[in-house]
């Protein structure tokens, strides 16, 4: 993609992007985000699964879902896409095939002195995977993780469900990690009119990015709570509505995928504190068990730097 301004070229970076992009709203804002930044050399994104809970075929809906949004950029012979593990880990000692697994171990061993990130937008399964099959990959990028509870007690959060085992096996890896958990990425709070004005307006991938919010937001309550409720009256479980109905609240959203951008701009220095990495229970508790291994463990994100950058990118592309 041509930019309006370039950066110099020792201040790039690789990056590979593992997006659960069909599992709602939020996933297609940081891709498109990413692609307008001129900081990234994007080497490829892979579609993630994101579990069952209304659909068998997630991985391939994410896939489906980014092939769709670079043929609105017309990007779709410059970025390649790969596909992901279709499920979760079945422990933390057997890996899962998966192209995107692959790509990652022959992107990172690759003699490029570029620094590779690869950045997760939901589970981390791929990224467990890759490093069980090669482990000397832990040595040759850094791992930026939008998941996990609000630190230090964790609690129920959507990406770890749908991998507890990839993230206990990334969280006792070598592998740098950045995580990102609920509480940091639920400060990307914003309205659907302030999408409606900054977004929607700059070209067809920005109508494209307004109409699939406000499409999730009707599917949510008349197709996929539905789904939910009648795949887990199915499976045995009875599951209040009411319990679901909070979610979402219909005229505001977290783009909570997007500090994966606005943190490889800028690492927010004082928004994070290196942290020994916790076990987490089945549950989706941190059992906080050892002081050697170290993560950095976001607190905070600037939203506003995040999304202004985001809007002046869109305009700066699609204003004529």
């Amino acid at each position: 993609m041509k930019h309006p301004f370039d950066i110099p070229e020792s201040k790039k970076i690789r990056l590979i992007i593992n997006t659960d992009a069909k599992n709602e709203a939020d996933d297609p804002f940081a891709i498109v985000h990413a692609l307008l930044t001129p900081r990234f050399k994007i080497k490829g994104i892979i579609g993630a699964h994101f579990g069952t809970y209304r659909t068998d075929t997630s991985m391939q809906e994410s896939y489906d879902e980014v092939v769709k949004i670079l043929d609105i950029m017309k990007l779709t012979d410059e970025v390649p896409v790969y596909k992901g593990a279709i499920h979760a880990l079945p422990d933390e000692e057997t890996p899962v095939s998966s192209e995107g697994a692959d790509f990652i171990i022959e992107e990172a061993m690759k003699d490029d002195p570029t620094p590779l990130y690869v950045a997760f937008l939901g589970p981390i399964t791929d990224l467990a995977a890759a490093y069980m099959k090669e482990p000397a990959i832990a040595e040759k990028l850094t791992a930026l993780w939008i998941g996990g509870g609000s630190w230090p007690d964790g609690e129920f959060e959507f990406n770890l469900m749908n991998d507890i085992n990839a993230a206990n096996v990334a969280f006792k890896s070598t592998i740098p990690l950045w995580v990102i958990p609920q509480n940091a990425y639920k400060l990307m709070r914003v309205s659907l009119a302030e999408l409606a004005v900054n977004v929607k307006p700059y070209g067809e991938i920005g109508a494209y990015l307004f109409q699939q919010l406000i499409d999730f937001n009707f599917d949510m309550v008349e197709k996929y709570i539905p789904a939910v409720i009648e795949r887990a009256k199915k499976a045995g479980h009875e599951i209040d509505p009411e319990s679901l109905s909070d979610w979402p609240k219909g005229e505001m959203w977290h783009l909570g995928d997007s500090p994966i951008v606005s943190l490889l701009l800028d690492d927010h220095q004082y928004g994070y504190e290196m942290k020994p990495a916790p076990r987490i229970t089945e549950d989706m508790r941190y059992v906080h068990y050892q002081n050697k291994r170290m993560i950095r463990v976001y607190h905070y994100v600037d939203s506003t730097f995040t999304l202004q950058d985001m809007y002046a990118k869109l305009k700066l592309h699609y204003v004529s």
